[in-house]
């Protein structure tokens, strides 16, 4: 369904009101001031992070705010999308035939199957909004052949990115004791910290307002995901609604798939970028608002850096440890 957001972006500026409507409800808009609206195509969510990469490039400088909407099974201003961290974890044995002289061989199945093992029991000690899941990639080629070469992918999820190091420094112990136990090695790949979304409930009263006076029902939603969006609303200010598209198929299975090509999925997607699009204009040409927003956005900055300065360093973590094993 991911061909939706592309048509969302492509409606919600080919809906932006022409310069003499905007005359009408902006004074400012007769005086020839030039405001900029920037379309990005930043590909991927959880899988590859385009946005971080085009934060570090410096795309995402000098925006006032970021807007973007998602296709689901409801509408919703806002679903807790909570932090991650994409892990890809590499064993390295020593074949053998397993039959013949199983000793000569360093089994990188063993050491998978192990951190597989030690993961799940981890989750007992986990706090309940934590979440670790992951799948053996690669498991080896044939039975009676020890694998020499086992690989690991792993999703590490936390609603606030200051919890990554803790959970990340947990599953990796996992990882590596599996690989002392077993004799072989090991590398552990971190790719992209992907942060939660920073909410901006002015951008999202305005969406609703807007969506409700096109027919959109909204609700609640206490499901999650992660997204690479959640990066760029900790550099500008940002919302990140879903909407519904017709159908109660679930994202990611080949019913939604379908469900996203049908003419109702038009009509619902077209609606929100309606929604989208009344919401720029109400920021562009408002000022007060505006502020707002930019004042909200300022204020959740400064309790995120109070909060990360009250999260225990991984010195600290380290110190903790071995104070408990003493």
């Amino acid at each position: 369904s991911h061909d939706i957001l592309v048509r969302i972006f492509q409606n919600r500026f080919s809906l932006l009101p022409p310069r003499n409507s905007l005359e009408n409800i902006w004074p400012a808009a007769k005086l020839n001031c030039r405001i900029p609206v920037t379309v990005l195509g930043t590909p991927a969510e959880e899988d590859g992070g385009g946005k971080i990469d085009l934060l570090r490039e410096g795309a995402f400088e000098g925006l006032d705010v970021v807007l973007m909407a998602h296709p689901s099974q409801e509408d919703t201003t806002y679903i807790p999308d909570v932090a991650e961290h994409d892990v890809v974890v590499k064993y390295h044995g020593r074949a053998s035939h397993a039959s013949a002289y199983p000793w000569e061989g360093v089994n990188a199945l063993d050491a998978a199957v192990m951190a597989y093992s030690s993961l799940s029991v981890l989750r007992q000690q986990l706090r309940p909004d934590w979440r670790i899941h992951g799948i053996i990639k690669h498991g080896g080629v044939k039975p009676n052949i020890i694998p020499d070469y086992t690989e690991l992918e792993y999703y590490l999820r936390t609603p606030s990115h200051r919890d990554l190091a803790t959970i990340r420094a947990k599953a990796e112990a996992c990882f590596r004791a599996a690989a002392m136990a077993t004799g072989c090695e090991v590398s552990v790949l971190l790719d992209n910290e992907f942060y939660e979304i920073l909410r901006n409930r002015t951008l999202e009263d305005l969406y609703e307002e807007n969506g409700k006076a096109l027919g959109m029902k909204f609700i609640t939603d206490d499901s999650s995901g992660s997204t690479d969006f959640g990066n760029v609303t900790h550099s500008a200010p940002g919302i990140h609604p879903y909407f519904y598209i017709g159908s109660d198929a679930l994202n990611h299975t080949e019913e939604y798939t379908a469900a996203s090509g049908e003419y109702e999925a038009q009509f619902f997607t077209l609606r929100a970028a309606k929604a989208l699009a009344m919401t720029a204009v109400d920021v562009l040409f408002s000022p007060s608002v505006l502020e707002r927003v930019k004042q909200e956005f300022t204020e959740a900055k400064l309790n995120e850096e109070r909060g990360l300065r009250n999260t225990p360093t991984k010195e600290d973590q380290v110190e903790s440890s071995n104070t408990h094993t003493q």
